[in-house]
């Protein structure tokens, strides 16, 4: 959390002040208004308002929290109360504890939370969630009195004494804000109920009352702001004491009624008229002195102070108490406090002589210059000869320093000071007071010659002893307790004090004077401080005031003091006014000129600004052209640095790329040698299992064969044995006949899905080339390879199947041979069974010329020698096994059949070996064509991967994408 300090006048941020942790919750500045303390719920802390800075710090424990701590009005005393009652007043200066109150009894102990203090600082009104009101005296330090309020207040929210102009400060009326927001005032000292604001519909939530008590403005609870004026609230309030002198006036001269007052005046005593007992009025009867005469009426002030006794205590005292010389000063100055009029002087504005006052003036603290601005512009308004008195700051500077926390007192002490004090200083300006010095120097003259002679001697005239002091009000020459003291007796006295006051301090000082033999020695004495008593100084003043003659008296040359007046200020104008129009037709010429001067060299200056400005804007843009010139280089440089590295990098990634390529190369010809050769073992070992098989089926043939021709041996001896095996040869035969079949099926089957899918795979290939990479053509052409590999190994398969086949051939050829000599030994057997079983195979020969018709040439020399084999078989196994099968009827049957030629046997055995080589004939030109066919298809492959292969390194965008 932190504290903003600002300027009511210019709205500006003067400084801001850390150090609570908390909300602030409560602010009180010093009469003097140099010290604030702000408080919140864990800790108080006191400021410097001069620096703005925190000069102590009260911290407590948690458990006991800080109600509100203040300063008492008009006194140096700071008042702390915590949340268990315990209230402690400390000295300002040292923070040392003064006192503390004793706790309330415990009949009517409340929690205290608001506070209230009379004016002087004497009583203090605390409340609470209570009734009841404690009033304490603090210069007693008891509770002198508790007073309950009405039933209807159950809590007190706030207090505020209502301030008063004739009760010097001891407030008799007290504001209390209840919980229902009514704000009532009561009378402590009788306890009555005077009047209140507010009420229950429209409640109070807080309220103020304005400095003179004139007025109070309270804020609702509906948000609405309320103004009110104490005099139309209670007639009671603000009623000046009835006054001591009362005068009685004849009435105008009038023809008298008979109902007309009569009054009489007697000696001594002032006696009520002549009136009916109903309408009485109240004489007061004036006193009189053994002398006879009346006290004098100025010395009494509307305050109740006495100027005659002022003066006996100042002369017992020496001073006035610290604690109340402001409100005495104010009492002695009667100062009007018209708010409105020096409002309007403010709100004009700073002058424009003290525009610059900063410079000639410097002042360490702001706020001090600020305020001293202010008063001398608002003089400056109320006469124009202020705004051109030289010396106008370091007369009132003193003064503000003193009242800088009150502008309307400190500007009305200086002006009433000018007016009285200030007397015919102005007649010779803009000269010093030539009369005022005149005056000095005759007094001077009269008390003390030498010392006069001892100044003319060294040519040191009134200027420079007596003019410094007057200008200055003696504050270049006296500390701030001897300037307070010594205007205690100013302002109590005849306006010639002051001027005695001047000679009074030349001749207190006249040994160091009369020491003093150069005019700088005498400058030196009269600007700065001195040890001298300013007791006896101004003992010497009134003993002078006393002794010097009435012609050279200065109060025979002075006025009385006179008061600033009500409501508006007087017209000062004791000064030459043709000069000080002159000076001021003089100042605003030369204004003018210095601001026809000012303005052609701020033309000239802007011009050589603009000219300055537009050189060092060309240097600024060369120097911008160089740097961006060097600049771009060191970027030219960098980036063919950085070009070079990219190229290093890249031809390094090139390296590593072509290492990977030529690594993955590598891999992939290995990958395929090792896959390659895994298929080539594969085939071998294929091969090998097919040439095994064939050696085996050829060795189990040639077995078969041998066992053939052993059980054809055997067969004539064992017809009926050999009749059941050959039907179960013949069994065995068809379903061996019936697997080939399917087995040639499923071959050629295979050999078509071989060339579909060789025929559609460069298709594929061709498809998805735009898409893939060398990676894939080498795939590809590995398996074109693999392909010419597989269709290589197929021809080799082809060739060996050719092989067997003729070798086959020849072995049933010789079969054939053997069984046609077989025939030829058996035809007799045999035709007898050829003509059971004729119409027999001529439907088997149909059935089978039918399958051969619906099969392919591929399977007609197979079914031709299949044919063969079984004719061969069965009719050797008919003739072995059922020789007798079909014997004639009659002999004649048997003779006609036995008698027939050879010659349709032999037909038949010349039309099977002539079909057998028709079929293997056909069978041989049918692999011929297909191996033709299938390297054909190959080498067709082999030049559409190589144009491919051509056409895409001719477009290598293709390989990019």
């Amino acid at each position: 959390m932190f504290l903003t300090c600002m300027e009511t006048v210019t709205r500006e941020l003067v400084s801001w002040m850390r150090g609570h942790e908390s909300s602030v919750f409560s602010i009180s500045v010093h009469a003097s208004g140099r010290y604030a303390i702000t408080t919140s719920s864990d800790t108080a802390q006191l400021w410097d308002l001069d620096t703005f800075q925190r000069k102590r710090k009260l911290n407590i424990l948690q458990s006991v929290g800080i109600q509100k701590v203040f300063f008492l009005p008009l006194s140096n005393t700071i008042l702390s109360c915590f949340k268990d009652n315990s209230i402690f007043a400390w000295e300002c200066d040292t923070l040392a504890c003064k006192y503390q109150l004793p706790a309330p009894p415990e009949s009517s102990s409340i929690l205290y939370k608001v506070f209230a203090v009379t004016r002087d600082g004497r009583i203090l009104a605390a409340g609470g969630k209570s009734n009841h009101l404690h009033l304490w005296c603090l210069e007693a330090k008891q509770l002198f009195r508790i007073i309950q309020m009405p039933t209807k207040v159950r809590a007190i929210r706030h207090l505020e004494f209502l301030p008063d102009s004739f009760d010097a400060g001891s407030n008799q009326v007290l504001g209390v804000l209840s919980q229902d927001g009514i704000m009532r005032f009561v009378n402590i000292q009788t306890c009555k109920l005077l009047f209140e604001i507010g009420s229950l519909d429209e409640g109070i939530s807080s309220s103020a009352i304005s400095p003179h008590g004139r007025y109070i403005a309270s804020i609702l609870e509906n948000g609405s702001l309320n103004i009110y004026s104490v005099q139309t609230l209670t007639k009671e309030i603000n009623k000046p004491p009835p006054p001591l002198v009362k005068v009685i006036e004849d009435l105008p001269k009038r023809k008298v009624n008979s109902g007309d007052l009569k009054m009489k005046v007697t000696s001594g005593r002032v006696q009520r008229p002549a009136k009916s007992r109903e309408n009485k009025i109240q004489a007061r009867i004036l006193k009189q002195d053994l002398t006879g005469n009346f006290e004098n009426k100025e010395n009494e002030f509307s305050d109740g102070l006495n100027k005659k006794r002022l003066q006996i205590l100042l002369k017992g005292y020496g001073e006035y108490p610290t604690k109340y010389r402001m409100f005495i000063w104010r009492s002695l100055l009667q100062l009007p406090e018209n708010h409105t009029a020096f409002s309007n002087l403010i709100d004009k504005g700073i002058h424009v002589a003290f525009l610059n006052l900063q410079k000639k003036y410097p002042i360490k603290s702001r706020k001090l210059l600020r305020v001293l601005q202010r008063t001398l512009s608002a003089l400056a308004h109320w006469s124009a000869i202020f705004s051109d008195t030289p010396y106008l700051p370091l007369l009132a500077f003193p003064f503000v320093k003193l009242f800088q926390n009150n502008q309307l007192i400190c500007f009305e002490v200086v002006a009433t000071l000018l007016i009285n004090w200030c007397q015919h200083w102005f007649e010779y300006f803009p000269n010093p007071p030539i009369n005022i010095l005149s005056m000095i120097e005759n007094v001077l003259a009269f008390h003390d010659k030498e010392l006069l002679q001892h100044f003319i001697n060294h040519d040191i005239t009134s200027q420079l002893y007596a003019w410094p002091l007057l200008e200055t009000v003696f504050s270049e020459v006296l500390t701030r307790e001897e300037w307070l003291k010594l205007f205690d007796n100013v302002f109590s006295n005849h306006p010639s004090f002051l001027l005695m006051t001047v000679v009074a301090y030349n001749i207190c000082s006249r040994a160091p004077l009369l020491n003093c033999n150069l005019k700088d020695d005498f400058e030196f004495f009269f600007h700065h401080r001195n040890n001298l008593d300013i007791s006896a100084v101004i003992r010497e003043v009134y003993r002078l005031m006393d002794t010097t003659p009435a012609d050279i008296h200065p109060d025979s040359m002075l006025d009385v003091f006179v008061a600033l007046t009500k409501g508006q200020y007087p017209v000062f104008n004791q000064y030459p006014k043709f000069i000080a129009d002159y000076q001021t037709q003089e100042r605003e010429r030369i204004r003018n000129d210095q601001l026809d001067s000012l303005r052609e060299r701020q033309v000239v200056e802007d011009m050589q600004a603009e000219v300055d400005q537009q050189r060092v804007e060309d240097e600024g843009w060369y120097q911008t052209q160089e740097l961006l010139r060097k600049a771009e280089e060191t970027r030219r440089e960098m980036l063919l640095q950085e070009e070079e590295k990219m190229i290093q990098q890249r031809q390094k990634l090139a390296a590593v790329k072509r290492e990977l390529k030529v690594k993955e190369v590598h891999l992939q010809d290995a990958a395929r040698r090792r896959l390659l050769q895994s298929q080539q073992d594969q085939r071998e070992m294929e091969l090998r299992r097919l040439d095994d098989e064939i050696e085996r089926k050829v060795h189990m043939r040639d077995r078969e064969i041998a066992a053939t021709a052993k059980d054809l041996e055997m067969r004539r001896l064992e017809l009926e044995p050999q009749k059941r095996l050959y039907e179960k040869n013949l069994s065995r035969n068809q379903e061996a006949i019936a697997k080939e079949m399917r087995e040639d099926a499923d071959a050629y089957k295979r050999k078509v899905d071989l060339e579909e899918h060789m025929f559609h795979r460069p298709i594929g290939t061709d498809q998805t080339q735009n898409q893939k990479t060398q990676k894939l053509i080498e795939e590809n052409l590995a398996k074109a390879e693999q392909a010419c590999l597989n269709t290589d190994w197929r021809i080799q398969a082809l060739h060996k199947q050719r092989c067997d086949d003729l070798h086959r051939n020849e072995c049933y050829q010789e079969v054939a041979k053997l069984l046609r000599k077989n025939r030829k030994k058996e035809m007799e057997v045999l035709n007898a069974v050829m003509e059971g079983e004729a119409k027999k195979w001529e439907e088997a020969e149909e059935e089978d010329f039918h399958l051969k018709s619906e099969k392919k040439a591929a399977a007609l020399s197979d079914a031709s020698r299949r044919w063969l084999l079984e004719n061969e078989t069965h009719d050797a196994l008919e003739n072995a096994q059922h020789p007798y099968h079909k014997v004639p009827r009659c002999q004649d049957e048997w003779v006609a059949s036995s008698c027939l030629p050879r010659t349709s046997q032999l037909k038949d055995i010349s039309e099977m070996e002539s079909l057998t080589q028709i079929s293997l004939n056909q069978r041989k030109t049918r692999w011929d064509t297909m191996e033709w066919d299938l390297m054909e298809r190959v080498r067709n492959l082999r030049q559409r991967l190589a144009t491919q292969a051509r056409n895409r390194c001719q477009t290598p965008h293709l390989l990019a994408t």
